[in-house]
């Protein structure tokens, strides 16, 4: 065998790793991050799709998930997952690309991109993680944010008046033609991982298909920015996020 023959791309041997590494993360304990960390990993190994992989993470709680996933990462600015994503899929069509973000990120800071993004039907999946808090910035108010919830710029409670409604942004998604499939799910329970996990898997697979955007909104909690133990704060999403924030598809291809 020629050295050209040698380094061609399909005589090279991927070795396959755990995917989730076993570097300590950064979240707080109670926190739903790394279960859905743990989701995505499982879905990447089952899938047997690690060397195929690309994630985008912003600013957020999720800056660092680079370190806890061993799989091609890019780091984007504030919000920018969405534009970062359409260019790496664009230009590496046969990968599966996924983002990962916040609300404060995705539903705020980054608003027009994932509205354009999910416009024009980008063949991503986007993971949303919506804890209704600017989590990794200090606990400020979100556009997701409850209202009557206090945060550090709501200390008396989210008003109409002061602060406009919160924001159900994966209503809009869903009302989008280039969003394929679009779903809320949550992880605060072992039966609602299995669906939520269910659901991630099925928005890898659709990117076969080149039918437009995965859009998968988990409700998640903040006990550290909620002031509560991680227990407590379980009980209060269940109580006051899912009135708001009901879980189930919202958008699914037609059979």
């Amino acid at each position: 065998m020629t050295r050209e023959e040698i380094i061609k791309p399909e005589n090279l041997v991927y070795r396959r790793t755990p995917v989730l590494t076993d570097n300590v993360m950064h979240y707080c304990p109670g926190c739903g991050h790394g279960t859905i960390h743990r989701i995505i990993a499982e879905v990447i190994e089952e899938m047997g799709i690690q060397d195929k992989v690309i994630g985008i993470s912003p600013v957020g709680c999720s800056v660092f998930a680079y370190n806890y996933f061993d799989v091609d990462f890019i780091e984007a600015a504030h919000g920018r997952a969405p534009a970062c994503a359409t260019a790496v899929k664009r230009l590496n069509p046969d990968k599966f690309v996924f983002t990962y973000q916040g609300d404060g990120d995705l539903a705020a800071i980054g608003t027009a991109e994932t509205i354009h993004a999910c416009n024009r039907g980008e063949n991503i999946t986007m993971i949303f993680v919506n804890n209704a808090i600017y989590g990794m910035t200090g606990g400020q108010m979100a556009p997701t944010t409850l209202l009557g919830m206090k945060t550090v710029t709501t200390p008396y409670g989210r008003t109409v008046e002061a602060n406009g409604y919160p924001l159900r942004i994966t209503d809009i998604i869903a009302s989008l033609p280039g969003a394929y499939y679009v779903t809320r799910q949550a992880v605060f329970t072992p039966a609602h991982v299995r669906k939520c996990k269910k659901a991630i898997r099925q928005a890898f697979e659709n990117q076969k298909l080149k039918k437009g955007v995965s859009f998968v909104e988990v409700v998640s909690n903040c006990n550290s920015n909620w002031k509560m133990p991680a227990v407590k704060a379980n009980e209060w999403l269940e109580e006051n996020m899912l009135p708001f924030y009901p879980l189930g598809d919202l958008k699914v291809p037609e059979k």
